[in-house]
């Protein structure tokens, strides 16, 4: 993923701010002999005290011998995304029809060791975790091997928890535009006000209010 100094996160907290409202995205593998990459859309628990990921996948997926075979994956979210007709981007005294069309996105990549989980009370221990993050009131049965309601289903999945060795972060929302026209995108977003409108303004108005030294 290309990342311009003026598209990249201001800092740690930007992207992890982000990611901890996002726990959804999709697992890029290595394919095996030559095969192409597995991309398996997933939901995830993303733990950034551990710098890791949890997720688990049913056993008979094919994507578990491409993990053997090559562990050091990529965790792909992307979301607050947005088209920018090119009029909006006209250069001012310039035909509306002369402007750019661009994307507007917000992307993290997660670089990651993957390890495969077997052990049947090590899965539970994961689902546990994926469970707090995803039903956080706990309305949910205990999961123990052997025991109802759900042990009997631990043999069926395997767990995988990612180990976060890098960490790619882009907010692509007009930087390297000139200040008045970033303001101008951020009124027509908010008139147009459809899809991911009001977040990608919402990620342009933060990055607009950022100190001069923390905007490349």
């Amino acid at each position: 993923m290309l990342i311009h100094p003026w598209d990249a996160a201001l800092g740690d907290d930007e992207w992890r701010h982000w990611l901890g409202t996002h726990d959804f995205g999709q697992l890029a593998v290595n394919g095996l002999d030559g095969e192409p990459p597995f991309v398996q859309p997933l939901h995830f628990a993303y733990d950034p005290e551990r710098a890791e990921v949890v997720t688990h996948l049913a056993r008979p997926n094919p994507i578990w011998a491409a993990l053997e075979a090559a562990p050091r994956v990529t965790l792909s979210v992307v979301d607050d995304y947005v088209f920018v007709p090119g009029p909006w981007h006209a250069p001012d005294g310039a035909p509306p029809e002369h402007g750019t069309p661009t994307s507007f996105y917000a992307a993290v990549q997660l670089l990651c060791v993957a390890h495969i989980v077997d052990d049947a009370q090590l899965k539970a221990e994961l689902l546990h975790r994926q469970l707090a993050h995803f039903q956080p009131d706990g309305d949910y049965a205990e999961v123990a091997p052997g025991q109802p309601p759900f042990g009997r289903m631990l043999p069926g999945i395997r767990g995988l928890r990612l180990e976060v060795a890098d960490v790619r972060a882009k907010f692509k929302y007009g930087g390297n535009k000139p200040r008045a026209m970033q303001q101008r995108v951020t009124g027509l977003l908010a008139r147009r006000a459809t899809g991911h409108d009001a977040a990608a303004r919402e990620h342009q108005l933060r990055r607009l209010a950022a100190p001069p030294e923390a905007r490349s």
